[in-house]
C-alpha cells in the first residue's frame, strides 16, 4: 500500500466512523439543546481531546496491556457503561420533571460557565471511558504507522486528522441544533428531546455493559 493510498483509506475510514450516529452524536445534540452551540462545540472538543489520549496510549503500548488483561478491559467497559447510563438517567429525569429541560436563555452567567465546563468534561469522559475507542485505535491506527519513524508522532498526527474531521462534523450538528432553539424551547419538544437522548444513552450503556 502506497503512502497516498494508505492516507486516503485512513481518511475515508475515520470520516465514516465520525458521521455514523453513536454516543458522540447523541451527547453533542443533548448538550447543544441544553446550553446552545458553545456547549455542543465544547462537548465535541472534549470528545476529540480524548482521541489524542487514545492515540498516545496506543503508541506507547498501554492499550496492549488493556486488551490482554481481561479484568482491566472489563473494568474500563463497565466504567464507560455506568457513565453512559448515568448521563441517560439525568436526561430522563429532566424529561419526567414538570418544566424539565432548559434553554440557554434561561441560564445566568455562572450557570453558563458551569455548563461549559460540564459539557467539556462530559465529552472527554465519554470518549476516554469508551473501550471501543481503545480497540479502534489499537487495531486500526498501527496499520498506518511506519515502524522506521516515531510511532508517537505519527499516532498523534493521525489522531489530529481525526480530531479535525470530528470537530467539523460535530460542530455542524451543534449549529443545526442551535438554529432550532426556538423549536427546542417549547416545553413539550424539550422534554421529548431529553427523553429520546436519555433513552438512547441508557440503551448504549446497557449494550456496552453486556457486550463481549
Amino acid at each position: 500500500m502506497t503512502a497516498e493510498h494508505g492516507m486516503a483509506t485512513y481518511l475515508a475510514a475515520i470520516t465514516l466512523l465520525t458521521i455514523t450516529p453513536g454516543v458522540d452524536t447523541v451527547l453533542v445534540i443533548r448538550n447543544t439543546a441544553r446550553g446552545g452551540f458553545r456547549d455542543g462545540a465544547l462537548s465535541s472538543l472534549g470528545i476529540c481531546a480524548g482521541l489524542l489520549v487514545h492515540a498516545a496510549i496506543s503508541a506507547v503500548g498501554v492499550s496492549v496491556i488493556l486488551l490482554q488483561s481481561a479484568w482491566a478491559f472489563r473494568a474500563l467497559k463497565l466504567a464507560g457503561a455506568a457513565y453512559l447510563i448515568w448521563l441517560g438517567l439525568i436526561s430522563l429525569k429532566s424529561a419526567a420533571t414538570r418544566g424539565g429541560g432548559f434553554s440557554i436563555q434561561q441560564k445566568g452567567k455562572s450557570d453558563r460557565r458551569d455548563g461549559a465546563r460540564r459539557s467539556l468534561l462530559e465529552g472527554f469522559l465519554s470518549n476516554i471511558l469508551n473501550p471501543k475507542a481503545v480497540v479502534f485505535y489499537m487495531a486500526f491506527l498501527p496499520q498506518f504507522i511506519d515502524p522506521s519513524r516515531s510511532a508517537l508522532a505519527q499516532a498523534l498526527f493521525l489522531a489530529g486528522l481525526h480530531f479535525a474531521i470530528a470537530m467539523v462534523w460535530q460542530c455542524f450538528l451543534a449549529s443545526m441544533v442551535d438554529h432550532a432553539q426556538a423549536l427546542i424551547a417549547r416545553q413539550g419538544v424539550r422534554r421529548g428531546l431529553d427523553g429520546a437522548t436519555g433513552s438512547i444513552m441508557t440503551v448504549f450503556g446497557v449494550k456496552l455493559a453486556l457486550s463481549q
